[in-house]
Protein backbone atom coordinates (compact mmCIF):
# COMPACT_ATOMS: atom_id res chain seq x y z
CA UNK A 1 0.00 0.00 0.00
CA UNK A 2 1.42 3.43 -0.89
CA UNK A 3 1.89 5.79 2.04
CA UNK A 4 -0.53 8.70 2.13
CA UNK A 5 0.15 11.91 4.00
CA UNK A 6 -2.48 14.03 5.67
CA UNK A 7 -3.12 17.27 3.76
CA UNK A 8 -4.81 20.48 4.82
CA UNK A 9 -8.07 19.32 3.29
CA UNK A 10 -7.80 16.03 5.20
CA UNK A 11 -7.30 17.96 8.41
CA UNK A 12 -10.69 19.60 7.88
CA UNK A 13 -12.21 16.12 8.28
CA UNK A 14 -10.22 15.58 11.48
CA UNK A 15 -11.42 18.93 12.76
CA UNK A 16 -15.06 17.99 12.13
CA UNK A 17 -14.62 14.67 13.95
CA UNK A 18 -12.61 15.93 16.91
CA UNK A 19 -14.06 19.35 17.68
CA UNK A 20 -16.73 17.96 20.00
CA UNK A 21 -15.06 14.71 21.00
CA UNK A 22 -14.70 14.68 24.81
CA UNK A 23 -12.33 11.70 24.92
CA UNK A 24 -9.36 12.82 22.79
CA UNK A 25 -6.70 14.74 24.73
CA UNK A 26 -3.72 14.33 22.37
CA UNK A 27 -3.22 14.67 18.61
CA UNK A 28 -0.03 13.73 16.73
CA UNK A 29 0.05 14.50 12.99
CA UNK A 30 3.81 15.04 12.57
CA UNK A 31 5.54 14.59 9.20
CA UNK A 32 2.49 15.29 7.08
CA UNK A 33 1.56 18.08 4.66
CA UNK A 34 -1.22 19.99 6.34
CA UNK A 35 0.35 23.39 5.39
CA UNK A 36 -1.31 26.70 6.28
CA UNK A 37 -4.68 25.27 5.24
CA UNK A 38 -4.44 22.59 7.92
CA UNK A 39 -3.06 25.16 10.37
CA UNK A 40 -6.32 27.09 9.97
CA UNK A 41 -8.31 24.03 11.06
CA UNK A 42 -5.79 23.25 13.81
CA UNK A 43 -6.36 26.77 15.13
CA UNK A 44 -10.13 26.27 15.02
CA UNK A 45 -9.70 22.95 16.84
CA UNK A 46 -7.80 24.73 19.62
CA UNK A 47 -10.71 27.15 19.93
CA UNK A 48 -13.46 24.51 19.90
CA UNK A 49 -11.93 21.46 21.61
CA UNK A 50 -11.52 21.93 25.36
CA UNK A 51 -9.91 18.59 26.23
CA UNK A 52 -6.80 18.72 24.01
CA UNK A 53 -3.59 18.94 26.06
CA UNK A 54 -1.00 17.77 23.49
CA UNK A 55 -0.65 18.78 19.83
CA UNK A 56 2.25 17.67 17.61
CA UNK A 57 2.48 19.44 14.23
CA UNK A 58 6.17 18.81 13.53
CA UNK A 59 7.35 19.14 9.91
CA UNK A 60 4.03 19.93 8.28
CA UNK A 61 4.98 22.67 5.83
CA UNK A 62 3.31 25.35 7.96
CA UNK A 63 4.47 28.88 7.16
CA UNK A 64 4.28 32.28 8.89
CA UNK A 65 0.55 32.68 8.18
CA UNK A 66 -0.29 29.29 9.65
CA UNK A 67 1.92 30.03 12.64
CA UNK A 68 0.03 33.28 13.22
CA UNK A 69 -3.31 31.45 13.19
CA UNK A 70 -2.19 28.85 15.73
CA UNK A 71 -0.55 31.42 18.00
CA UNK A 72 -3.66 33.62 18.04
CA UNK A 73 -5.87 30.60 18.76
CA UNK A 74 -3.84 30.03 21.93
CA UNK A 75 -4.73 33.48 23.30
CA UNK A 76 -7.98 32.09 24.71
CA UNK A 77 -7.09 28.40 24.94
CA UNK A 78 -6.70 27.24 28.55
CA UNK A 79 -6.17 23.49 28.13
CA UNK A 80 -3.22 22.87 25.77
CA UNK A 81 -0.03 22.02 27.69
CA UNK A 82 2.35 20.83 24.97
CA UNK A 83 2.81 22.17 21.44
CA UNK A 84 5.42 20.93 18.97
CA UNK A 85 5.97 23.04 15.86
CA UNK A 86 9.46 21.77 15.00
CA UNK A 87 10.51 22.12 11.38
CA UNK A 88 7.68 24.40 10.27
CA UNK A 89 9.21 27.51 8.68
CA UNK A 90 7.14 30.09 10.50
CA UNK A 91 10.14 32.44 10.35
CA UNK A 92 10.61 35.61 12.35
CA UNK A 93 7.04 36.80 11.68
CA UNK A 94 5.45 33.64 13.06
CA UNK A 95 7.87 33.61 15.98
CA UNK A 96 6.79 37.11 17.00
CA UNK A 97 3.16 35.97 17.17
CA UNK A 98 4.13 33.06 19.44
CA UNK A 99 6.14 35.36 21.69
CA UNK A 100 3.15 37.70 21.93
CA UNK A 101 0.94 34.72 22.74
CA UNK A 102 3.09 33.87 25.77
CA UNK A 103 2.23 37.25 27.24
CA UNK A 104 -1.43 36.20 27.33
CA UNK A 105 -1.59 32.40 27.59
CA UNK A 106 -1.12 31.04 31.10
CA UNK A 107 -1.61 27.31 30.53
CA UNK A 108 0.99 26.24 27.92
CA UNK A 109 3.95 24.51 29.59
CA UNK A 110 6.14 23.24 26.73
CA UNK A 111 6.72 24.92 23.39
CA UNK A 112 8.95 23.47 20.66
CA UNK A 113 9.95 25.92 17.91
CA UNK A 114 13.20 24.27 16.85
CA UNK A 115 14.21 24.53 13.17
CA UNK A 116 11.46 27.06 12.50
CA UNK A 117 13.77 29.72 10.98
CA UNK A 118 13.15 32.15 13.82
CA UNK A 119 15.01 35.46 13.52
CA UNK A 120 17.01 37.48 16.02
CA UNK A 121 14.02 39.71 16.76
CA UNK A 122 11.75 36.82 17.71
CA UNK A 123 14.41 35.07 19.82
CA UNK A 124 14.94 38.30 21.78
CA UNK A 125 11.15 38.62 22.09
CA UNK A 126 10.95 35.14 23.63
CA UNK A 127 13.76 35.99 26.05
CA UNK A 128 11.95 39.18 27.07
CA UNK A 129 8.56 37.51 27.52
CA UNK A 130 10.03 34.64 29.54
CA UNK A 131 11.35 37.04 32.16
CA UNK A 132 7.68 37.45 33.14
CA UNK A 133 6.00 34.21 32.04
CA UNK A 134 6.00 31.77 34.94
CA UNK A 135 4.10 28.93 33.24
CA UNK A 136 6.45 27.71 30.50
CA UNK A 137 8.64 24.87 31.78
CA UNK A 138 10.41 24.00 28.53
CA UNK A 139 11.21 25.80 25.29
CA UNK A 140 13.10 24.72 22.18
CA UNK A 141 14.62 27.57 20.15
CA UNK A 142 17.08 25.47 18.14
CA UNK A 143 18.62 26.72 14.89
CA UNK A 144 17.34 30.27 14.49
CA UNK A 145 18.53 32.33 11.53
CA UNK A 146 21.05 34.70 13.15
CA UNK A 147 23.47 37.15 11.57
CA UNK A 148 26.54 38.81 13.05
CA UNK A 149 29.05 37.77 15.68
CA UNK A 150 27.73 39.64 18.73
CA UNK A 151 25.85 36.71 20.35
CA UNK A 152 22.99 39.08 21.10
CA UNK A 153 20.42 36.29 21.42
CA UNK A 154 22.60 34.49 23.97
CA UNK A 155 23.00 37.67 26.02
CA UNK A 156 19.22 38.13 26.19
CA UNK A 157 18.55 34.46 27.01
CA UNK A 158 21.19 34.65 29.73
CA UNK A 159 19.44 37.65 31.23
CA UNK A 160 16.15 35.75 31.05
CA UNK A 161 17.63 32.86 33.06
CA UNK A 162 18.54 35.28 35.83
CA UNK A 163 14.93 36.42 36.11
CA UNK A 164 12.98 33.24 35.32
CA UNK A 165 12.68 30.66 38.09
CA UNK A 166 10.21 28.24 36.47
CA UNK A 167 11.96 27.18 33.24
CA UNK A 168 13.20 23.59 33.49
CA UNK A 169 14.44 22.90 29.97
CA UNK A 170 16.13 25.20 27.42
CA UNK A 171 17.37 24.20 23.96
CA UNK A 172 19.87 26.55 22.26
CA UNK A 173 21.36 24.31 19.59
CA UNK A 174 23.01 26.17 16.67
CA UNK A 175 22.92 29.64 18.23
CA UNK A 176 26.52 30.41 17.25
CA UNK A 177 27.46 30.55 20.94
CA UNK A 178 31.14 31.20 21.58
CA UNK A 179 33.06 31.45 24.85
CA UNK A 180 31.80 34.96 25.58
CA UNK A 181 28.20 33.80 25.20
CA UNK A 182 28.90 30.74 27.34
CA UNK A 183 30.17 33.03 30.08
CA UNK A 184 26.89 34.97 29.91
CA UNK A 185 24.95 31.73 30.39
CA UNK A 186 27.22 30.66 33.25
CA UNK A 187 26.72 33.98 35.02
CA UNK A 188 22.98 33.32 34.80
CA UNK A 189 23.34 29.78 36.15
CA UNK A 190 24.85 31.14 39.36
CA UNK A 191 21.46 32.72 40.05
CA UNK A 192 19.05 30.29 38.37
CA UNK A 193 17.68 27.51 40.56
CA UNK A 194 15.14 25.86 38.25
CA UNK A 195 16.89 24.83 35.01
CA UNK A 196 17.51 21.08 34.86
CA UNK A 197 18.28 20.52 31.16
CA UNK A 198 20.49 22.82 29.07
CA UNK A 199 21.21 22.06 25.41
CA UNK A 200 24.01 24.15 23.86
CA UNK A 201 25.03 21.58 21.25
CA UNK A 202 26.33 22.48 17.78
CA UNK A 203 27.89 25.79 18.80
CA UNK A 204 31.45 27.18 18.90
CA UNK A 205 32.35 26.67 22.55
CA UNK A 206 35.96 25.76 23.40
CA UNK A 207 37.89 24.88 26.57
CA UNK A 208 37.79 28.51 27.78
CA UNK A 209 34.01 28.28 27.98
CA UNK A 210 34.37 25.04 29.93
CA UNK A 211 36.46 26.81 32.55
CA UNK A 212 33.47 29.07 33.32
CA UNK A 213 31.03 26.15 33.20
CA UNK A 214 33.12 23.96 35.49
CA UNK A 215 33.26 26.79 38.01
CA UNK A 216 29.49 27.34 38.06
CA UNK A 217 28.83 23.59 38.36
CA UNK A 218 30.63 23.67 41.70
CA UNK A 219 27.75 25.64 43.20
CA UNK A 220 24.80 24.89 40.89
CA UNK A 221 22.70 22.09 42.39
CA UNK A 222 19.79 21.89 39.94
CA UNK A 223 21.25 21.21 36.47
CA UNK A 224 20.87 17.49 35.70
CA UNK A 225 21.36 17.14 31.94
CA UNK A 226 23.95 19.06 29.90
CA UNK A 227 24.33 18.64 26.14
CA UNK A 228 27.63 19.99 24.76
CA UNK A 229 27.68 17.82 21.64
CA UNK A 230 29.44 19.12 18.53
CA UNK A 231 31.47 21.88 20.12
CA UNK A 232 35.25 21.91 20.52
CA UNK A 233 36.09 21.62 24.21
CA UNK A 234 39.05 19.24 23.59
CA UNK A 235 41.14 17.68 26.37
CA UNK A 236 41.46 20.84 28.45
CA UNK A 237 37.69 21.39 28.57
CA UNK A 238 37.04 17.75 29.43
CA UNK A 239 39.52 17.97 32.30
CA UNK A 240 37.89 21.10 33.72
CA UNK A 241 34.53 19.32 33.75
CA UNK A 242 35.88 16.04 35.13
CA UNK A 243 37.60 17.76 38.07
CA UNK A 244 34.35 19.47 39.08
CA UNK A 245 32.27 16.32 38.60
CA UNK A 246 34.70 14.22 40.61
CA UNK A 247 34.98 16.47 43.63
CA UNK A 248 32.20 19.08 43.77
CA UNK A 249 29.05 18.61 41.71
CA UNK A 250 26.51 15.99 42.80
CA UNK A 251 23.48 16.99 40.74
CA UNK A 252 24.50 16.39 37.10
CA UNK A 253 23.18 13.04 35.89
CA UNK A 254 23.97 13.13 32.18
CA UNK A 255 26.61 14.82 30.04
CA UNK A 256 27.01 14.64 26.27
CA UNK A 257 30.37 15.64 24.78
CA UNK A 258 29.85 13.87 21.45
CA UNK A 259 32.26 15.04 18.71
CA UNK A 260 34.27 17.55 20.73
CA UNK A 261 37.78 16.68 19.49
CA UNK A 262 38.59 15.09 22.86
CA UNK A 263 41.49 12.63 22.92
CA UNK A 264 42.22 9.73 25.24
CA UNK A 265 43.50 11.81 28.14
CA UNK A 266 40.33 13.90 28.37
CA UNK A 267 38.01 10.93 27.83
CA UNK A 268 39.75 8.97 30.59
CA UNK A 269 39.40 11.93 32.96
CA UNK A 270 35.65 12.09 32.32
CA UNK A 271 35.26 8.35 32.75
CA UNK A 272 37.26 8.40 35.99
CA UNK A 273 34.95 11.04 37.47
CA UNK A 274 32.12 8.49 37.32
CA UNK A 275 33.98 6.34 39.86
CA UNK A 276 33.71 8.92 42.63
CA UNK A 277 30.43 10.56 41.65
CA UNK A 278 27.40 8.30 42.29
CA UNK A 279 24.97 10.72 40.61
CA UNK A 280 26.86 11.18 37.35
CA UNK A 281 25.73 8.03 35.54
CA UNK A 282 25.28 8.95 31.86
CA UNK A 283 28.15 10.16 29.68
CA UNK A 284 28.11 10.27 25.87
CA UNK A 285 31.57 10.34 24.30
CA UNK A 286 31.34 8.88 20.79
CA UNK A 287 32.73 10.88 17.89
CA UNK A 288 35.95 11.68 19.76
CA UNK A 289 39.47 10.22 19.53
CA UNK A 290 39.59 6.94 21.44
CA UNK A 291 42.79 5.23 22.49
CA UNK A 292 43.57 2.04 24.42
CA UNK A 293 43.40 3.72 27.84
CA UNK A 294 39.92 5.09 27.09
CA UNK A 295 38.68 1.67 26.05
CA UNK A 296 40.12 0.06 29.18
CA UNK A 297 38.44 2.55 31.53
CA UNK A 298 35.13 2.26 29.65
CA UNK A 299 35.32 -1.52 29.88
CA UNK A 300 36.02 -1.30 33.62
CA UNK A 301 33.01 0.96 34.17
CA UNK A 302 30.84 -1.36 32.09
CA UNK A 303 31.80 -4.32 34.29
CA UNK A 304 31.22 -2.31 37.47
CA UNK A 305 27.75 -1.21 36.42
CA UNK A 306 26.78 -4.70 35.33
CA UNK A 307 28.00 -6.11 38.65
CA UNK A 308 26.43 -3.52 40.95
CA UNK A 309 23.29 -2.90 38.86
CA UNK A 310 22.42 -6.23 37.21
CA UNK A 311 18.95 -4.97 36.34
CA UNK A 312 20.48 -2.57 33.81
CA UNK A 313 20.38 -4.59 30.62
CA UNK A 314 23.46 -4.15 28.46
CA UNK A 315 24.38 -0.91 30.24
CA UNK A 316 21.32 0.72 28.71
CA UNK A 317 21.18 3.31 31.47
CA UNK A 318 24.55 4.71 30.51
CA UNK A 319 24.41 4.57 26.74
CA UNK A 320 20.76 5.45 26.14
CA UNK A 321 20.11 8.46 23.95
CA UNK A 322 20.23 11.68 25.95
CA UNK A 323 16.90 12.96 24.64
CA UNK A 324 15.16 9.94 26.19
CA UNK A 325 15.93 11.26 29.67
CA UNK A 326 13.82 14.37 29.30
CA UNK A 327 11.95 13.69 26.08
CA UNK A 328 9.14 15.85 24.70
CA UNK A 329 6.57 15.81 26.15
CA UNK A 330 7.89 15.06 29.63
CA UNK A 331 6.17 12.29 31.47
Amino acid sequence: MPEERVTGEDFWILFRILKKNPYINGLDVRYNLISDVGAYYAARLLQKQHKLTYLNLMFNDIGPEGGELIAKALHKNTTLKYLRMTGNKIENKGGMFFAAMLQINSSLEKLDLGDCDLGMESVIAFATVLTQNQTIKGINLNRPILYGEQEESTVHLGHMLKENHCLVQLHMCKHNIKNCGMKQLCDALYLNRSLRYLDVSCNRITHDGMMCLADVLKSNTTLEVLDLSFNRIENAGAKYLSETLASHNRSLRALSVVSNNIEGEGLVALSQSMKTNPTFSNVYIWGNKFDEATCMVSCFLFVCFCFFFPSLKAFAGVFSIISDIYRWPWK
